[in-house]
């Protein structure tokens, strides 16, 4: 498995990694995961893990499309190359652009290749405002559809994502795999009076909160202008914001301020995984307010699982798993943001329904079962040749 992503990190496609080597570990595979140099190491029966060289200089890898990839990746591809020379695989399944160097590994071993389709590499370009170049986004669709188009199956995150892969490659195995692998470590290990008195906040203290990056297309200033909104009319509410490097904190602490809410803002900066379901629990409120993109955000899933009332943005980046039965959708604007949550934390009613609802969703839809036969099933053109058992 090749990985061009830090990890372990608690964000995304880390996250999706590492559920989807979960996922087949526990099917009765082994898995040889080669990644970045960067991330917290993980054990796990049937996962070896092989890290690259960290080029100079190079100290992270941020999210979306940068410079630093380039050394990144082509570091990345000499390992995997080493790997897959040194022992005998029965196929390769590669992340994000990292499909292309595990496409050059299984055709050089005359193995199959799986892809796994995290967002639109082309469309990265734009959400990340990255690059306007019309030849690097040229490149990018090129690549996309070399990926799609000679692998034995694609997995993809979202409907849009299957759209985009169908669109590609109609006769395809394409399956659809949401970023929701079940309730495992779901449990809140403190009790929101603890959560809030860590953050300063009042137990009575309406409070909405936003858990995840601090990237741009997150909606951070569509946020901070809709809660002005809000405490115009609840003065006592807040803002609890988990997430965030320190740099992007500090910058968002600023935006904040100058949106009047140096009283009503909160920054807890990045929180521990298992800490997560704490914070949800203690929240009347949970907001996604993600302004760009088709992706699903990971949080939408935590957000269900948590049975507290969301309120989202209503963009095909919500409304492909989210109703206006489990989710207060608004238009993508500061007023009517503000007053979706302001709605959500007068009606007691109406948020406890959307809670009720949401929770099921992610009771009856989302379970970890349900996940790992999706991954059976993705597998199943590699493993209809060779026969189920622990292979590696």
């Amino acid at each position: 498995m090749i990985a061009p992503e830090p990890f372990f990190e608690a964000r995304g496609t880390p996250f999706s990694e590492y559920h989807r080597i979960r996922a087949l570990t526990d099917l009765g595979h082994e898995v040889d995961l080669v990644t970045y140099p960067f991330g917290q190491d993980v054990t796990m029966p049937g996962l070896r893990l092989h890290r690259s060289l960290r080029p100079p200089f190079v100290r992270r890898a941020k999210i979306g499309p940068s410079w630093a990839k380039v050394p990144l990746d082509a570091l990345l591809a000499l390992k995997a190359l080493h790997v897959a020379l040194k022992w005998r695989f029965d196929y390769v399944h590669s992340h994000e652009e990292g499909g292309g160097i595990g496409l050059a590994l299984a055709w050089l071993k005359g193995i199959p290749h799986l892809y796994d389709m995290h967002s639109s590499l082309p469309d990265q370009l734009s959400n990340f405002e990255f690059s306007k170049s019309r030849l690097l986004r040229g490149l990018f669709s090129f690549l996309e559809r070399q990926m799609v188009r000679r692998s034995a199956s694609v997995i993809v995150i979202c409907r849009h994502l299957e759209d985009v892969a169908r669109g590609i490659d109609p006769g395809g195995h394409v399956v659809l795999i949401e970023n929701a692998p079940g309730a495992d470590g779901a449990a809140a290990a403190l009790p929101p009076s603890a959560v809030r008195a860590h953050a300063g906040i009042p137990d009575g203290a309406p409070l909405v909160l936003y858990t995840g990056t601090f990237e741009a297309y997150q909606g951070l200033d569509l946020l901070f202008s809709a809660m002005g909104h809000v405490i115009a009319s609840l003065p006592e509410a807040r803002l609890l914001l988990a997430g965030g490097h320190p740099e992007q904190v500090d910058r968002a602490r600023s935006e904040a301020k100058r949106a009047g809410l140096a009283a009503s803002a909160v920054f807890v900066g990045e929180r521990p995984a298992a800490e997560i379901p704490s914070y949800l629990a203690a929240a009347d409120v949970l907001a996604s307010p993600r302004s760009r993109g088709m992706n699903t955000p990971l949080k939408i899933y935590q957000y269900l699982r948590a049975g507290r009332p969301i309120v989202a943005t209503n963009l095909l980046t919500h409304t492909q798993v989210l109703t206006p039965d489990v989710a207060e959708l608004t238009d993508p604007t500061p007023q009517a943001f503000g007053n979706g949550i302001l709605r959500v934390l007068e009606d007691r009613a109406y948020a406890s329904r959307l809670g009720e609802n949401a929770r099921h969703l992610a009771d009856t839809r989302y379970t970890y079962e349900a996940y790992v036969a999706r991954t059976r099933e993705a597998i199943s053109p590699i493993t209809s040749r060779l026969g189920e058992g622990t292979r590696r």
